[in-house]
């Protein structure tokens, strides 16, 4: 595959195995920007969450203006632009989860964590180790309240079980 000219200002190094990897992405799609969500994937599985560089970085590698990718990075919540913690807990807010009590789960580990239950976005707490997130539905709408919890999932989760959680977690507070 060709490589776009480098973005001035721009410095992202990554390894020739994740290079190579977005190249057979590219490869997959008959026009370079329809492979822009699955790009920013590889690249936040790699980086952690994805950098001002790693966008501006994909919009040269896809040819495209930097705000279409930008776009894509701020409309979908998948996307993250901050680190998260090493436990990153998503409680689903639809409706089934809500009926089930997920708004008092997250204000319940909001507060356990020293957290703003009424903060936006993602929260981290102070030491960095854990982040609590409220998301849109999680597809198990029959066993709520759910949280996924890294990349398992944890149903009919109740402040108790939460707690456990954390507890199983290394997190005592």
């Amino acid at each position: 595959m060709d490589q776009p000219p480098p973005v001035p200002g721009v410095e992202l190094e990554l390894p020739a195995a994740l290079t190579a990897e977005i190249d057979e992405i590219v490869g997959r799609y008959p026009q370079k920007r329809s492979a822009a969500v699955m790009v920013l994937h590889a690249l936040q599985d790699h980086l952690g969450y994805l950098t001002p560089d790693a966008m501006e970085w994909t919009a040269a590698r896809l040819e495209l203006q930097p705000i279409h990718i930008y776009e894509l990075v701020t409309f979908y919540p998948m996307f993250r632009q901050r680190p998260v913690g090493n436990l990153h807990l998503k409680v689903c807010r639809t409706l089934s989860c809500a009926l089930a009590g997920s708004h008092q789960l997250h204000a319940h580990l909001c507060r356990k964590l020293g957290l703003d239950p009424h903060g936006h976005g993602p929260q981290t707490t102070e030491d960095g180790r854990v982040t609590v997130e409220f998301v849109e539905c999680l597809a198990t709408c029959g066993t709520g309240p759910v949280v996924l919890a890294n990349d398992v999932f944890h149903e009919h989760v109740t402040p108790g079980t939460a707690d456990e959680l954390l507890k199983q977690a290394g997190v005592s507070k």
